[in-house]
């Protein structure tokens, strides 16, 4: 199966969404399974995994009512209070959900020290009661804090969002690659090649502008822990699904075909168990 291991879906509103701003007109507007469906068809994508946006509970149950009214959703990333007291009460009350796989909180957008704060690693270590996954959101400085998380939790699988959004235009930063590599040497840790399109300057770029950097990812995870992601419809803001889909598929091109077929959906069948 062909399995777009990141993407999003929401009503907007601008005060929820903020963070959409006056140059994202391309994704100020609803996106529902309705919209995505024929991309995904029309792309020979088979499933999504729908990842939170916003950080509510509300969020949670929004994406797992979408699941239940559309089979090509196969799982769902939501989001809980992982540093509240009673997180394991919020975790139990998705927890028989089918389509509940994992967890993810907006981690780039928190201080130093966020990810090492003793209620948030409580909430962490609940993940496991209930067999959830959890998916890392970073900017490039959080890379070694992220390495010291996943360091303490060698049973947890995580996964690196958008590769922590390294400035695409820029060229390779010798700390990003560092940190790459020392997120990656923990074998519990694996890697989205995702939203890399809109780490761009004015998201304009080539293929080739991404090549480096999946190859680090590749070099370091190594193809069994690697996963594509859309980032739909965030990607829109700087090329199309098809365009998005193409480049991963041109970077991989001299892959095998059972390490292209795991990156373009069997990875994410067996790490999010959908």
């Amino acid at each position: 199966m062909t399995l777009d291991a990141h993407q999003h879906f929401w009503h907007y509103d601008p005060v929820k969404d903020a963070w959409i701003d006056e140059t994202m007109t391309a994704i100020r507007r609803d996106f529902l399974p309705a919209d995505l469906e024929p991309v995904l068809a029309a792309n020979g994508v088979e499933g999504c995994v729908a990842v939170q946006a916003s950080q509510s509970l509300g969020e949670t149950e929004f994406l797992l009512a979408l699941a239940d009214r559309h089979d090509f959703i196969r799982g769902v990333v939501g989001w809980v209070d992982l540093r509240a007291p009673e997180v394991s009460d919020q975790l139990a009350r998705f927890a028989d959900h089918p389509k509940f796989v994992g967890v993810r909180h907006v981690v780039q957008a928190e201080p130093e020290g966020f990810m090492l704060n003793p209620d948030f690693q409580r909430g962490i270590a609940a993940l496991r009661e209930f067999d959830l996954t959890y998916d890392i959101l970073i900017l490039q400085h959080q890379l070694e804090e992220a390495s010291a998380l996943v360091g303490a939790f060698p049973d947890q699988p995580f996964v690196l969002d958008h590769l922590a959004k390294p400035q695409v235009s820029n060229g390779m930063d010798p700390a990003w690659a560092h940190g790459i590599h020392r997120l990656a040497d923990y074998p519990n840790v694996s890697c989205k090649l995702s939203g890399l399109v809109t780490e761009t300057t004015d998201w304009q770029w080539q293929t080739d502008d991404f090549r480096p950097f999946i190859d680090h990812a590749l070099s370091t995870f190594g193809p069994d822990r690697l996963m594509f992601g859309s980032d739909w419809p965030v990607c829109r803001l700087a090329a199309d699904y098809s365009e998005v889909k193409e480049i991963v598929e041109n970077v991989l091109a001299g892959l095998s075909e059972a390490e292209r077929a795991g990156i373009l959906g069997g990875n994410a069948q067996r790490f999010y168990g959908c």
